[in-house]
């Protein structure tokens, strides 16, 4: 899954990227209003975790032009502003979801993953889907009644297909979710992914639709 990360205080956002990208998410930070504009209107996301204090625009403003383009990117506001009003306005304004700096990392991460599952249209925490069951909280994978080792790349493949069965995705779509602007793009690189993933976890989990990408299908 591909974040945006909106925080202009440097510590806290070294903090958070580290631990975002330890969890195997790729991650775009901006440090102001203006560069999360540019961003949201140039790539697709499937979280934006946002400040409300930036310069030059404040997160409030990004919020409402997002909303105004119609965008249904989850967002979750991370914020010093701790009065009623501040969190009230913020969820008014289109936000997901609210929490208060100085924020439990774990609790952080929690709420993301919630956000997450709820875009992809689904409650329960446990993704099963024939004989392999995905649990996106552990990482841990069950083929077969089997706990299957994969490589943090896999896992990303993986997790973007198995969020939305049924749901095409083309190779440049998968490849929007496992880099971040930083990272090199190998040209195969989703292939290989693909085919490990087949290897271990069965061939007809992952379906090919010729000309247009891949898909777990719908039960």
């Amino acid at each position: 899954m591909r974040l945006l990360l909106v925080e202009d205080d440097t510590m806290i956002g070294e903090v958070v990227l580290d631990l975002l990208r330890a969890e195997h998410y790729a991650v775009d930070w901006v440090k102001d209003g203006d560069m999360a504009d540019t961003a949201l209107q140039t790539q697709t996301y499937d979280l934006v975790l946002l400040d409300l204090g930036l310069p030059r625009k404040d997160g409030l403003e990004v919020l409402r032009s997002m909303r105004l383009r119609k965008e249904l990117t989850p967002v979750l506001i991370a914020t010093a502003r701790d009065a009623k009003e501040q969190r009230i306005a913020g969820l008014d304004a289109g936000a997901d979801d609210y929490v208060l700096k100085p924020y439990d990392l774990d609790e952080l991460l929690a709420r993301i993953r919630a956000l997450l599952r709820r875009s992809a249209g689904r409650a329960e925490p446990v993704f099963e889907h024939g004989s392999v069951t995905v649990n996106p909280q552990t990482r841990e994978v069950i083929a077969d009644g089997k706990s299957v080792s994969l490589s943090a790349r896999e896992w990303a493949v993986l997790e973007a297909l198995i969020a939305r069965p049924g749901i095409v995705l083309s190779r440049h779509q998968l490849e929007e979710k496992l880099y971040s602007w930083k990272d090199e793009v190998n040209s195969n690189a989703v292939e290989v992914y693909i085919h490990g993933l087949r290897k271990k976890l069965g061939a007809e989990l992952i379906q090919n639709v010729r000309g247009l990408g891949y898909m777990v299908p719908k039960l």
